[in-house]
């Protein structure tokens, strides 16, 4: 049974918990710190959408369609379908001579409350650009365009273009594609299962790209400049992949999954890190991953006060009353070594 990792305290009483696994690998590719079965099966989910971009740019899509470093970010992020989120992925569209129904992610609300709140007050239904991952799948229709492939099934596992997804995934995790086993994403794009030791190998592949081609070094450093330069475009207001590298990028890069996953890289000490959340739950992913960096010695205190809220954070009632807290473990991170 993996460790509990995350307290809730109603009062003084502890309510309720989340078990989950944590792995930091070096750039030697060993285990600097752990907790829980680190060999855990599990999918990636969005966290993978750094990888699923890298075929767009070892091919050279970039320089083809001409596009941005906002352009590469939003198409590795979950975003809320804010105005500027969606105006950057009509962009890519238009630059590859698509549109928007072009796209097969699957019609979803805004994830802001308040843009989907505009959509029902305007009696608008959804479309796919507002689904989270509409930035990827702009990507990968980028990536049919440059390389000739249909756009009509881009999204069948036996595609080409999920062919060439699922061997840079294997590359970029140390993992045999045989042991891949595929299933569909919330935006039924092919996903591939991942052991959490090896999902931090990948992040920590990113950035410390020695042993990769020229080409993979260029697009790993690309997607790192993306994302640390536009980290709106990866999440948006009020989520914590934004906020979080609004601080730390380009030290510390960091993407959520769905169903409790969280990966980072830190750039310069070359690691890598997956936290995963076992009942699947999200808000306790980024309390972990909070307190890591904030026991990474990193930063300052001062630096990361806007964040701390991640870590610990009252807990409040319809009344606005404090009921209790949600905090990470004590001393979960007490022998962790980064800095």
């Amino acid at each position: 049974m993996n460790p509990i990792l995350v307290d809730v305290y109603r009062g003084s009483v502890l309510e309720s918990f989340h078990r989950g696994v944590v792995c930091v690998v070096n750039e030697k590719a060993e285990i600097v710190f752990s907790a829980g079965d680190i060999n855990q099966l599990c999918y990636p989910r969005s966290a993978m959408k750094l990888f699923q971009v890298i075929p767009l740019l070892v091919n050279g899509g970039m320089e083809k369609f001409g596009l941005t470093l906002e352009e590469i970010a939003v198409m590795c992020g979950s975003h809320n379908a804010e105005p500027e989120h969606l105006r950057v992925v009509n962009s890519i569209l238009q630059k590859i001579g698509l549109t928007k129904d072009a796209l097969n992610c699957g019609p979803q609300y805004p994830s802001s409350k308040r843009d989907a709140n505009a959509l029902i007050k305007a009696d608008q239904k959804p479309h796919h650009i507002h689904n989270n991952c509409s930035g990827k799948h702009a990507g990968m229709l980028a990536t049919c365009i440059l390389m000739g492939w249909p756009t009509d099934d881009y999204i069948n596992p036996e595609h080409p273009l999920q062919q060439a997804i699922l061997n840079t995934c294997s590359l970029m995790y140390e993992y045999p594609k045989e042991k891949m086993i595929t299933a569909l994403d919330g935006c039924s794009a092919p996903i591939f299962s991942v052991p959490v030791y090896n999902q931090a190998l990948g992040f920590k592949n990113l950035v410390s790209t020695s042993t990769l081609s020229a080409s993979l070094q260029q697009a790993c450093k690309t997607i790192i400049e993306a994302i640390s330069t536009y980290p709106f475009m990866v999440a948006g207001t009020g989520r914590y992949c934004t906020d979080m590298m609004n601080i730390t990028a380009p030290k510390i890069i960091g993407k959520t999954g769905a169903e409790g996953i969280f990966c980072m890289s830190f750039t310069q000490q070359k690691i890598g890190v997956c936290i995963k959340i076992d009942d699947g739950k999200m808000l306790p992913q980024y309390n972990v991953a909070q307190a890591l960096i904030e026991a990474s010695g990193l930063f300052t205190d001062q630096q990361l006060a806007p964040l701390h809220k991640y870590a610990k954070d009252e807990l409040k009632n319809f009344n606005k009353l404090v009921t209790g807290d949600i905090n990470v473990t004590k001393e979960l991170f007490s022998n962790l070594a980064i800095a």
